[in-house]
């Protein structure tokens, strides 16, 4: 089951999604990039400043020692358990 992707989804869209996830991963980034453009919002004219903004500020959160790095296989293990049992009640 695919719980952690579910919180808003109707039974429809829930049975979709499991179609779709046993797609091979090429299938399911043409559909996510398909899906993405039928939706028609047009980008953000400063999408690209703020990004650029945003990398500034935490490449210099890095390099000061501000923030804080997590290893790709814990954040790898967080998101699994996650998926399989939900968010953590805090």
């Amino acid at each position: 089951m695919v719980e952690g992707y579910t919180l808003a989804m109707t039974e429809r869209s829930i049975e979709l999604l499991q179609k779709a996830l046993s797609l091979t991963e090429e299938e399911r980034a043409d559909l996510a990039a398909s899906l993405l453009n039928s939706l028609g919002a047009s980008p953000d004219p400063d999408a690209e400043v703020l990004w650029q903004e945003e990398i500034s500020r935490r490449s210099s959160a890095l390099d000061s020692g501000q923030a804080r790095t997590i290893p790709w296989q814990e954040v790898q293990s967080q998101v699994s358990a996650t998926l399989q049992h939900g968010p953590k009640k805090r």
